[in-house]
């Protein structure tokens, strides 16, 4: 029985097993559909189909740099034990550096890059999701780069290295020397990680986060019952605020606690007689923004147990 690249991709899409695996259970059964996601089962492939609707909260957050690029990538697991898997930690480590390469930011491009065994990162993770037995999602990537500089990486509870639960990336554009500027990259990275800027500056923030940010500010102002001419001063003073504290450029650096991060870049620009910018960062911390499943240890037991 013939088969077709959609059949190929059905497969793909019902049991969450790889292109080349699908291919070969289709060749194996003639075309056989059924019968294919039957040998995919027995081989243990296709139990990436299912574990694919569980939450993937946990994992890891890896970083590379080459020259004066870096990447951050985010793999995320069900479980903190597969985190410290060596397995899952060496497709993080191998993933990231693949990530480095990439043309743009773009996850599932990334899925489809070669990996360094021959497969493909979406092939390679499909195999581990079945292997290791427990969903995993290529979550995102981000990734900067400057001109002339460094690219600076920090790793926050690492677990490995370069491979953590937070990771930062401090792209300095300037013609001073490695030598100045990674300290300097180093000591902005660890603010970053503990202060969780919103953007790089005021500017940048997410016009709906300010949205936001003003509403409850005008909510709190009517309460106070003052004149409305005195309410909207402050309202705008109170999204000022805001938008100093959660810019990077604004923010007080940690390190001090009174000097903003800016005129610490200018600062270390003057004492290295040679113009210094932060041109851009990453923060990625693992998890951020998944809702985690509350499950229901009992209920689980009883469902398995056929029990109502």
């Amino acid at each position: 029985m013939a088969y077709t690249a959609a059949d190929v991709k059905n497969l793909r899409e019902h049991t969450g097993a790889g292109m080349m695996d699908c291919k070969k259970a289709l060749d194996e059964s003639g075309g056989d559909f059924e019968a294919a996601v039957d040998a995919l089962r027995a081989k243990g492939l296709a139990a990436a189909a299912k574990k694919s609707s569980r939450t993937a909260a946990e994992g890891l957050v890896g970083v590379a740099v080459s020259g004066t690029r870096g990447v951050a990538v985010e793999v995320n697991s069900e479980t903190d034990f597969v985190a410290k898997n060596e397995q899952f930690q060496d497709f993080v480590r191998k993933t990231t550096e693949v990530a480095l390469g990439a043309a743009a930011d773009d996850v599932e491009a990334l899925k489809s890059a070669a990996f360094p065994d021959g497969a493909t990162v979406g092939e390679v993770l499909t195999n581990n999701v079945a292997t290791i037995g427990e969903n995993q999602q290529l979550r995102r990537m981000k990734t900067v780069a400057v001109s002339s500089g460094v690219v600076v990486p920090y790793m926050h509870n690492a677990a490995a290295t370069n491979l953590g639960k937070i990771g930062v990336l401090v792209a300095l554009e300037s013609d001073a020397a490695a030598d100045v500027l990674e300290p300097l990259g180093k000591q902005i990275a660890m603010h970053i990680a503990a202060a969780f800027p919103q953007a790089l500056a005021a500017e940048d923030l997410d016009p709906e986060l300010i949205a936001r940010e003003r509403k409850v500010a005008a909510e709190k102002a009517a309460e106070t019952g003052k004149p409305a001419e005195v309410q909207a001063k402050m309202v705008d003073g109170a999204v000022a605020k805001f938008a100093k504290e959660n810019a990077l450029l604004s923010q007080i650096f940690v390190m001090d606690n009174k000097t903003p991060i800016a005129q610490v870049v200018d600062q270390a620009g003057k004492a290295a007689g040679s113009k210094i910018v932060l041109k851009d960062y990453v923060r990625l911390q693992l998890g951020e923004g998944i809702e985690k499943a509350e499950s229901d240890f009992a209920a689980e037991v009883a469902a398995a147990a056929g029990l109502k």
